[in-house]
């Protein structure tokens, strides 16, 4: 089946009405959003979030972004709150109540209750003039001229800002609190996330005799041999205490070939680089996956600042954990 509709301008025109309310949105802000921010920042227990249809959809996620970003958080449906819900509030928390009209029967039978609990509000509203803005103690404007829905009547621009609106107190609220990566990683420990954020190249680093590893002064074909037992396509040279004096690849391998040098008679030193590229092991997992996409190689070696070789991490360490 074949249609004439032209899908593409009906989407461009879409994005577009969207990302003009978001314009808007931004010129809009005021002491109402910082208010809201220092009463969140101030509340002891919970941000409770509620809301009805769309509008009960986009604070579910605003509620998640929340909890996961260092705002303990939960959505409530306030049709249940009604009907025994309320009880998980606390006199500790504050809710966060989305409406576009400002005048949900839902959400305007609950004000009572949370004003009797002496419950702070913060209103996400289209109309902050209406009943929800005016009891709020922090009304943020989500309105917009026009919704992207051509017959003006499906929520669309509206509860893009409302979402918005949301991020940003999360995103405002995470930096006043000094939310750092590895606490956002508690938040997500399953998964690629919580592995790319909490695994430590110790985690996974090879060790021991599993380290590629000869002397200064071993023959080149010693340190072949090296590198075909150990399947990493390099090998350390150490110290006789074992500090990192330079590393040996297989692409220098192929230069070597090219100088056309006596493999039996060559030592190691002489074809080796100096140094090589380190890392600690107390750094992140994803920071030495980093380190080698940057330097396109597939290995580093882990030591302390001026310490011995305590290990390699080989880009195959970061797939077998899922880091890469």
């Amino acid at each position: 089946m074949t249609s004439n509709h032209d899908y593409l301008t009906a989407a461009r025109r879409t994005i577009t009405m969207e990302a003009e309310a978001l314009t808007a949105l931004t010129e809009r802000l005021d002491e109402q959003f910082i208010r809201a921010c220092e009463l969140i920042l101030q509340t002891r227990g919970r941000v409770v979030v509620t809301g009805m249809g769309k509008s009960g959809h986009v604070g579910n996620k605003i509620a998640a972004t929340l909890a996961s970003t260092g705002t303990p958080s939960f959505f409530m449906h306030p049709g249940e709150a009604s009907h025994g819900d309320l009880g998980m509030i606390t006199r500790q928390d504050i809710i966060i109540a989305l409406s576009n009209s400002g005048e949900t029967h839902e959400i305007i039978a609950l004000l009572p209750a949370i004003k009797r609990l002496g419950i702070g509000v913060i209103a996400i509203t289209g109309q902050v003039e209406s009943t929800l803005g005016q009891e709020a103690d922090a009304a943020l404007d989500s309105g917009v001229d026009v919704e992207a829905c051509p017959l003006n009547l499906a929520p669309t621009s509206s509860t893009t800002t409302a979402l918005v609106l949301g991020d940003a107190l999360a995103i405002a609220l995470l930096e006043a609190r000094g939310f750092s990566a590895e606490d956002f990683a508690f938040s997500h420990p399953g998964g690629s996330l919580g592995k790319r954020l909490l695994l430590k190249v110790a985690d996974i680093m090879q060790t021991g005799d599993r380290v590629p590893r000869v002397g200064a002064d071993a023959s080149l074909q010693e340190a072949l041999l090296e590198m075909t037992r150990k399947g990493m396509g390099m090998t350390t040279i150490t110290s006789t205490e074992g500090h990192l004096l330079g590393v040996y690849t297989d692409g220098d391998l192929r230069r070597t070939f090219e100088r056309q040098l006596d493999l039996h008679s060559a030592r190691i030193r002489d074809v080796m680089h100096s140094g090589g590229k380190t890392i600690d092991p107390g750094a992140l997992a994803a920071e030495a996956l980093f380190r080698m996409e940057q330097a396109q190689i597939t290995s580093l070696i882990v030591a302390e600042q001026d310490g011995p070789i305590l290990g390699v991490v080989h880009m195959h360490d970061l797939l077998r954990a899922g880091v890469a």
